[in-house]
């Protein structure tokens, strides 16, 4: 029945292969249960409750991607999505972490909406690659700047803005020393090594007294703080009624999550084979409806957005190549949902080095844009610094979308066909100017 179900032999696989590929993804992405809690713990949520969360949107975003669209693609609470919930949605424009998950579930709505209406896929196609190459490397330094902030190696200085902290402390100290060793064991190729990582920090920082064990208790109400907790009335509310701020929000959660699929989908099916001899990736509608089903069950969960992951791509070097590699990933992550309130346990300084060595890994996507060529380098390279820089991927994604509408004009190449990318820099030219 599963073979007849996922078409193995069609796609020249075998039960084994798909299994061995589901847990070698999930190895490489599990460090997700442990890092979302804590950077959306920094938005004032329950950090189990959240890890809860965390676990049932990954299981279920990556079994119904299995299922639906067949692909070899997990899904979870996707990085850098969390760290705009928790740094700007809750902590800078002051919303309470109820009304941003009101806004995340109202978001997955418009998402359902627009694919099915296939404007996902006219937005997809009006947007030039190097874009979504430009906000993966930006808010790869976003997410490494958090960490490196977490771990207390950056911190502020009134002369300089940013200066180093004192290394000796513990926490830095602690946060080096789990630095390299994940450096040291994704050099060796180890499965699982920002996982082994975390908690080899966490388990010597508990030897030694420097952090406490204290996990919270494993009822099922304990782990249930933040579900159905989303306040959709108030997201619909905001200051000045449906104005900028929830539009803002909803633009950002929608590109960032469109631009983490897409890129994670060509990576994925160029190395699986999937991809179309006119470049094309077959069953792309239920993929966008995969991920927006996704988004709306993890806000009523009560996570962040929840995307495709790059980490499918480790499965998929191991063989996997159907939905089954997807739904094994999904139920591994269900069985995780036993240990979530462990998360509470695991101190900054373990997954400070996570977050750095994963943003390190993002910046990859960089080398997809032809630096040589301005037109295309300038949009790119305002796009990743000012997402860092002014702590907000809204921020990076508007200058790289005005800029490059800009310069399509300046060198005569606006075509009609390219009239959505003129419409995108119209708005968040009027975002520059309400913020202002």
């Amino acid at each position: 029945m599963i073979t007849r179900i996922f078409a193995l032999q069609a796609h020249g696989t075998n039960l084994r292969t798909e299994l061995v590929a589901g847990l070698t993804t999930f190895l490489t992405m599990a460090y997700i249960v442990v890092v979302n809690p804590l950077i959306l713990g920094a938005a004032g949520m329950p950090v189990a409750g959240v890890a809860a969360a965390t676990c049932l949107a990954a299981g279920f975003g990556s079994i119904l991607m299995g299922l639906l669209s067949n692909y070899p693609l997990a899904l979870a609470p996707g990085m850098g999505l969390n760290a705009y919930f928790a740094y700007t949605v809750v902590k800078t424009m002051g919303l309470p972490w109820q009304v941003a998950l009101g806004c995340v579930f109202v978001s997955g709505i418009a998402f359902l909406l627009l694919t099915l209406a296939g404007v996902r896929q006219l937005i997809m196609s009006a947007v030039p690659r190097s874009l979504f190459a430009a906000v993966s490397g930006g808010i790869g330094l976003f997410i490494a700047f958090i960490g490196l902030k977490d771990a207390g190696v950056i911190v502020a200085n009134p002369g300089t803005t940013v200066g180093l902290g004192k290394l000796t402390a513990t926490t830095p100290a602690l946060a080096m020393l789990g630095l390299l060793l994940i450096a040291a064991l994704q050099a060796r190729a180890v499965k699982g090594a920002i996982l082994i990582g975390i908690l080899s920090v966490a388990l010597i920082a508990w030897i030694l007294g420097l952090a406490s064990f204290t996990p919270s208790s494993y009822h099922l109400a304990d782990l249930s703080a933040t579900a159905l907790r989303l306040d959709v009335p108030a997201a619909l509310n905001l200051r000045g009624g449906v104005g900028l701020s929830l539009i803002e929000i909803i633009f950002v959660f929608l590109f960032v999550d469109m631009f983490d699929n897409v890129g994670t989908l060509v990576a994925v099916t160029k190395r699986a084979g999937f991809v179309a001899a006119d470049g094309t990736v077959p069953r792309m509608n239920r993929i966008l409806l995969a991920d927006s089903i996704s988004m709306v069950v993890g806000a009523l969960a009560g996570t962040s957005p929840v995307t495709s992951y790059i980490e499918s791509a480790s499965g998929v070097a191991a063989g996997g190549r159907t939905g089954l590699t997807s739904v094994v990933v999904g139920l591994l992550f269900l069985t995780t949902l036993f240990f979530a309130p462990l998360v509470q346990a695991i101190p900054a300084a373990a997954t400070a080095p996570a977050l750095i060595l994963v943003g390190a890994l993002m910046m990859g996507a960089l080398a997809e844009v032809r630096w040589q060529e301005p037109d295309e380098a300038i949009p790119a390279f305002l796009t990743a610094i000012m997402i860092p820089l002014s702590y907000s991927i809204a921020n990076g994604l508007a200058f790289g979308i005005v800029s490059h509408a800009v310069l399509k004009l300046v060198r005569g190449q606006a075509r009609p066909r390219d009239w959505l990318v003129y419409v995108l820099a119209a708005l968040c030219v009027g975002r520059f100017i309400y913020l202002g």
